[in-house]
């Protein structure tokens, strides 16, 4: 039983140490131009991930597509258009102002002035009602009120 715990371990660590030898030798250059490349992107297993913080396969996968890239000779400009152009603008983790994302770039600004003029309403109301001065009430109705009292 031991043994089997220990196999079964000694396998999933090397599922550990696989993801740390991307590359056996890294240029300096090339490895900066990944990291920037890939603090922009998505990965798109995780989603809430740029694929250099990712452990996720395909994130690993990306990165190599984009050393790969790199080792072409394409500029970053081509890289991010070609990631695009396979996965979509969802890659992108900050996506260009354009008519489909206007309301992701604009949605929290909008919610924040709704919420401020809904504030803004009520205080005004509750201003105007309590400086609304209290008639006195008549004769009739203090009479009123004093049959109610006994």
């Amino acid at each position: 039983m031991r043994a089997a715990l220990a196999a079964l371990l000694v396998a999933f660590a090397t599922l550990a140490w696989g993801q740390a030898e991307e590359v056996k030798k890294p240029d300096p250059a090339v490895e900066a131009r990944l990291k920037a490349l890939a603090e922009e992107l998505r990965c798109l297993v995780c989603q809430n991930q740029t694929i250099a913080d990712s452990t996720a396969p395909l994130a690993l996968d990306l990165r190599n597509q984009i050393r790969t890239q790199i080792a072409q000779g394409r500029t970053d400009d081509q890289i991010r258009s070609y990631m695009v152009d396979r996965y979509g603008e969802f890659v992108l983790y900050r996506p260009p102002f354009t008519a489909t994302t206007a309301l992701l770039w604009l949605g929290p600004f909008l919610l924040i002035g709704a919420g401020l003029a809904i504030f803004l309403g009520i205080v005004r109301r509750r201003r105007t009602e309590t400086t609304t001065p209290v008639e006195a009430p008549t004769q009739q109705r203090r009479t009123e009120i004093e049959k109610l009292l006994e």
